[in-house]
């Protein structure tokens, strides 16, 4: 009878009597399930799949012996979830040594010692869980770098697009259109080798298409009529501009996301027939990542709203593309486009759903980024110093006594002019406590229980106070507002100011 929680040892062995001796070992400490033969131990895995804490596996066996069982393994990847203990008599170094290699974490050899079989069991189930754990973290710090590197550029296309007319999921409908070409691509040829990680740095790289569109003016970006031919011009300049930004970027030139995305920012508007921008490449000259992006952004372009034109439908896409309407492109990605239609379809109708999130994404990026009169980035950092400096000095001047307080952590930072008027430090621990900054303990009860009389309808309160200092008693009026958790179902801490200071004389 199998226990809750414990760990499942299988002991595969075709002599009852060696089953029944390892079993008497063991079965005080886990949960016991037999095999007769290798057929059966194969069985028997695919069955319980990963619920196996570790394997006993004897060599010599009838029907599939002991190596037969590990090359099933080691062919599933069973192997490196299942650890596996090998069991014989035989003592041949070949024989364990050919078993090392197959995976097999340890090794036991007949008779068995009862206290060798239980702290070999016991040492290789917590290596075994020290991998997985190591394994965990590793796997999880690389997924959090992808998704951070994912993340960080789509907020840079997303601010590029923010310039000009096109919609906030230009971005991720490219991500989207591209990877399902990509996947029929593959599935219809191997004349390009791509490889799963060849189709992933395409896809990511395919955020960064449009870069260059940050260094044309908005006049152009933003014009709701027809370009002039020396305004395209210059919009055609986008391409070079974006290859030209991530060749400058000495430090990651030669990596591989930043070597593809140079490619497609400089040829995705490249054509099939050499009459594309900016260079004429024609045919496979053409990398197959940018003529994969170029489909993709064509598409996007049809069936979305921009400031000069209403969108076309998915059907009428499909026809213009594939009639030459918009360029010449590959015909065999014109197979793959027309036969994963509806799974882009799918996917587009999927982030139309999504629209509020493009918003909310919109206004985040309008406030972090600005322009000067002559359509340049300012840098948000330098921005966001100068607006401190600015409160700093408009601290320092007002003569008022400024808190701000955090209840998780009972801290209490005080402006600077503040704290030199009454002697404290800046930062305070313990509100309350022993240190005599904003309040004394009796005047902190009083004003905790008008701050318990607020909400987050009514979070504002003003009073007249007296509150002790190490230079005395002081009073004054104290203005303050309780801060709430974005659902205001708690409350997190109150800021505020204390004006009008007069020292009381005792």
């Amino acid at each position: 009878m199998h226990k809750k929680n414990r760990q499942k040892i299988l002991i595969v062995d075709d002599s009852t009597m060696n089953r029944e001796i390892l079993i008497d070992m063991l079965h005080d400490e886990f949960d016991i399930i037999e095999a007769l033969d290798g057929l059966q131990a194969i069985k028997t895995i695919k069955d319980y799949n990963t619920s196996i804490d570790l394997m006993l596996l004897d060599i010599i066996m009838p029907e599939a012996d002991g190596f037969e069982v590990l090359a099933v393994m080691n062919e599933n990847h069973i192997i490196n979830d299942i650890p596996v203990i090998m069991i014989s008599a035989e003592n041949d170094d070949s024989c364990i040594e050919r078993a090392y290699e197959m995976g097999v974490t340890d090794y036991i050899s007949r008779p068995f010692n009862v206290s060798v079989v239980r702290r070999r069991v016991t040492n290789a189930l917590a290596l075994h869980a020290k991998h997985k754990k190591l394994l965990g973290i590793i796997t999880e710090q690389v997924y959090e770098k992808e998704k951070n590197n994912s993340m960080m550029i789509n907020i840079l296309s997303h601010i590029v697009e923010s310039r000009n007319g096109e919609s906030g999921m230009h971005t991720l409908n490219i991500f989207s259109i591209t990877n399902v070409l990509l996947r029929k691509l593959v599935e219809k040829t191997d004349k390009y080798k791509l490889t799963s990680k060849d189709m992933s740095l395409i896809t990511v790289a395919s955020s960064l298409h449009d870069i260059g569109k940050i260094g044309i003016p908005s006049a152009i970006l933003n014009k709701p009529a027809r370009l002039t031919a020396e305004e395209f011009s210059i919009m055609k300049t986008h391409t070079t501009i974006g290859s030209s930004l991530l060749e400058e970027m000495a430090v990651y030139r030669n990596e591989p996301l930043v070597k593809v995305a140079r490619e497609i920012c400089r040829w995705h508007h490249e054509r099939y027939d050499g009459k594309g921008y900016p260079d004429g490449l024609k045919g496979e000259n053409i990398p197959i990542s940018a003529q994969v992006v170029s489909v993709a952004d064509v598409y996007d372009a049809l069936t979305s709203e921009r400031c000069y034109k209403k969108a076309f439908s998915h059907e009428q896409a499909l026809n213009m593309i594939t009639n030459g309407e918009c360029g010449q492109f590959s015909p065999l990605l014109m197979e793959c486009l027309i036969e994963s239609h509806a799974d882009i379809i799918k996917e587009l109708q999927a982030h139309s759903n999504e629209k509020i999130q493009e918003n909310q994404l919109k206004n985040i990026i309008d406030e972090l980024i600005q322009y000067d009169e002559n359509d340049n980035i300012i840098n948000p950092l330098i921005q966001i110093e100068k607006d401190r400096e600015k409160l700093r000095f408009f601290t320092m001047k007002s003569e008022e006594l400024q808190f701000d307080y955090d209840c998780r952590t009972s801290v209490v930072i005080i402006s600077e002019w503040g704290a030199k008027l009454i002697g404290s430090r800046r930062t305070v621990l313990n509100l309350g406590g022993n240190d005599k900054c904003i309040l004394g303990s009796k005047h902190i009860q009083e004003f905790a229980s008008v701050l318990k009389t607020l909400t987050p309808e009514n979070p504002e309160t003003e009073n007249h106070i007296i509150f002790d200092t190490i230079n005395g008693k002081m009073c004054g009026k104290i203005t303050a507002r309780t801060l709430w958790e974005n659902n205001n179902s708690r409350y997190t801490g109150v800021i505020g100011k204390i004006s009008g200071l007069t020292k009381i004389e005792m």
